[in-house]
C-alpha cells in the first residue's frame, strides 16, 4: 500500500501543479451526457511567468462524462490561442538573444497519463514580436493540430 500512494502523490502533484496555472474564464456545452458533465469548450486565461504584461487565452475541448468527471478521459487535442499585451513588456536578455526560444509557458494534462496540452514561445527579432504555439503532445504520438498567435512587443501607451 505504501508503494502505491509513493507513486500516486507525484502523479496528483504533477497534475494539480499544471492545472493551476491558468484561471477559468468560463465554458459552453457542445455534448449533453446523462451521467456527469457535459463535452465542453473551457476557455482559460494565463500570464507569460517571464514576460509580465503578455497574457494568453487559451481555449480547448474538456470531455465529459462519468470518466471526464472523476478525471480519466482523455481530451481531444483541439486548442486555439489568443495572446495579447494587457501591459508594458520589457524582454528579458535570454529572450531577446534567442536563447529560451520553444520556451514552455504553459502545460496542461490532458488526460490521466501521457499527453498534456502545451503552449511555447519563440521571438522573432525581425519582426519584434512574441509567438506562442499550442500543440498537444503524447509518449508516443503528438497531434499535428496546433494554433499560434503573437505580441507584437511596442511601448504600452
Amino acid at each position: 500500500m505504501n508503494t502505491l500512494k509513493s507513486l500516486l502523490i507525484p502523479v496528483v502533484m504533477m497534475l494539480v501543479s499544471h492545472a493551476s496555472w491558468a484561471e477559468e474564464i468560463g465554458s459552453v456545452s457542445t455534448k449533453f451526457k446523462m451521467l456527469g458533465a457535459n463535452d465542453k469548450i473551457v476557455i482559460e486565461a494565463f500570464d507569460d511567468p517571464q514576460i509580465p504584461g503578455a497574457t494568453c487565452y487559451l481555449s480547448r475541448a474538456k470531455t465529459g462524462g462519468i470518466s471526464g468527471t472523476v478525471g480519466v478521459a482523455e481530451d481531444t487535442s483541439d486548442a486555439s490561442i489568443a495572446c495579447r499585451q494587457i501591459g508594458p513588456i520589457s524582454l528579458p536578455e535570454k529572450v531577446k538573444n534567442g536563447h529560451e526560444d520553444g520556451k514552455e509557458v504553459f502545460k496542461k494534462s490532458t488526460s490521466l497519463l501521457f499527453k498534456s496540452l502545451q503552449v511555447v514561445r519563440f521571438y522573432d527579432p525581425k519582426r519584434n514580436v512574441l509567438v506562442y504555439l499550442t500543440y498537444s503532445d503524447r509518449i508516443i504520438e503528438g497531434s499535428p493540430k496546433n494554433s499560434i498567435s503573437i505580441i507584437p512587443v511596442t511601448p504600452w501607451h
